[in-house]
């Protein structure tokens, strides 16, 4: 079992190690880490709290966190779909993650 600390280091580990930042809201981050805690606990992966998971990781593959689309979001919108992870630009303009459309089919 995962507890939320050791997702929130998940999530510290994740930002830090690709040079992104974490949503600076610190009440919206601890729900977002509920949620993949939940996920994890659930399924045995960090399955994103935004999205339907199958509870299959091959069907789910695409939603583990950082999800698939994490990238392609972050390029276009300067966040992921979520608003957890913000590239370094996005958060220094002090903006706050905005709804973006979903990629996943």
């Amino acid at each position: 079992m995962k507890t939320i600390e050791q997702t929130l280091q998940f999530m510290n580990m994740v930002a830090k190690h690709q040079g992104w930042k974490l949503n600076p809201d610190e009440e919206f981050i601890l729900m977002l880490a509920e949620g993949l805690t939940t996920n994890y606990n659930r399924y045995g992966y960090y399955a994103c709290p935004c999205r339907d998971a199958d509870g299959i990781r091959e069907k789910d593959r695409d939603i583990i966190c950082p999800c698939a689309y994490c990238r392609p979001d972050q390029e276009e919108y300067g966040h992921c779909y979520c608003g957890l992870y913000l590239t370094k630009e996005f958060y220094e303009t002090g903006k706050k993650p905005a709804s973006i459309p979903e990629r996943r089919i």
